[in-house]
């Protein structure tokens, strides 16, 4: 394993970051360093800056009189509050769905939905990828296809987002709090990933100089009745083939919210609108959640080799639902 050089930066306040962040415009923030370490390992990131973040506190648990919370960017994502995993229990599942323990215990709310891409065409510097160096081309797209994306993919990339917590925030409808010399901007979890469009590289709406400093989850009458449910090769220590985060508010018997989240899907988490138009307003049987697994599936656009993707969204969010119904 080689290394390049690089500079490193402690800040001891979150005022001290992000001026570094601000003049130093294209350094790199690092804390667990679960996946940023591997980058680096592999001579996929070769950055000249680093920005270590951890000693900045940023790993508090703030519960609102509104009931909604607010979690620090730097908070463990091995998750031990009772009180979220009552009232939030899609976002503990899917903390506890990624990962070993031990990578949970180094790794950071922040850092988990920062993560990049684990499309293999990425993270080998000798294959072509848009994604890592813009204009050089996709081998993913002529090459082995079978775990790439069947949504929101474009000619320039079909990678998949690997976060298991970002498909959760998606139910929840989460707000992310990014802070730079301006000030504090909440950025709606529904609009911090981007679509690979014509580029790739820039994966979220992060602004250069911004430093992620918590993550808040409103008080939803959804959130509190949800669940995440994940496929993958293996039992453990394996990212998403197709996963469902599903969050319901039911009054009266009939759906009154509706939230369907995927992931392994997607270059980004993707929310599964069809299926909640199918669930919203009806009574949540067998046949409706069926409904709402084919409709789970709308818009998708497989290749040869992920077909099986399309059959597996039907069968994860149905199967999904049906756990969360009997709850």
């Amino acid at each position: 394993m080689t290394v390049e050089t690089f500079h490193l930066d402690r800040p001891r306040s979150v005022a001290e970051a992000v001026r570094i962040l601000h003049r130093e415009k294209d350094a790199t923030v690092i804390a667990g360093g679960t996946d940023l370490v591997t980058l680096l390992r592999d001579g996929v990131a070769t950055p000249h800056r680093l920005v270590d973040v951890s000693l900045l506190g940023l790993d508090r648990i703030e519960w609102r009189r509104d009931g909604g919370v607010r979690i620090g960017a730097l908070y463990s994502n091995a998750v031990a509050d009772s009180r979220l995993a009552r009232e939030y229990p899609v976002v503990t599942e899917a903390l506890r769905a990624g990962a070993s323990a031990q990578i949970r215990g180094m790794a950071t709310l922040g850092g988990n939905i920062s993560q990049r891409t684990r499309c293999r065409y990425f993270r080998l510097p000798e294959f072509a990828c848009n994604k890592r160096a813009p204009g050089s081309g996709c081998s993913a797209i002529e090459g082995d296809g079978s775990g790439q994306a069947i949504f929101g993919t474009s000619s320039s990339c079909t990678a998949v987002h690997p976060s298991d917590l970002a498909v959760a925030l998606r139910a929840v409808d989460a707000v992310v709090i990014a802070q730079s010399q301006r000030g504090s901007r909440e950025i709606p979890m529904d609009e911090f990933h981007l679509l690979p469009g014509d580029t790739p590289h820039r994966e979220t709406t992060l602004r250069p100089g911004e430093l992620i400093t918590a993550i808040e989850l409103p008080a939803r009458a959804h959130s509190g009745h949800s669940h995440y449910l994940k496929f993958r090769d293996r039992a453990s220590f394996a990212f998403a083939l197709v996963s469902a985060a599903v969050a319901l508010d039911i009054r009266g018997g009939a759906v009154r919210t509706a939230r369907v989240a995927l992931g392994g899907v997607a270059p980004a988490p993707w929310r599964a609108v069809a299926a909640e138009r199918v669930l919203t307003g009806k009574r949540p049987t067998a046949e409706v959640i069926d409904a709402a697994a084919k409709a789970a599936t709308e818009g998708a656009r497989p290749g040869k080799d992920n077909e099986h993707k399309v059959e597996l969204v039907r069968r994860v969010v149905r199967r999904a639902l049906t756990e969360l119904g009997q709850r």
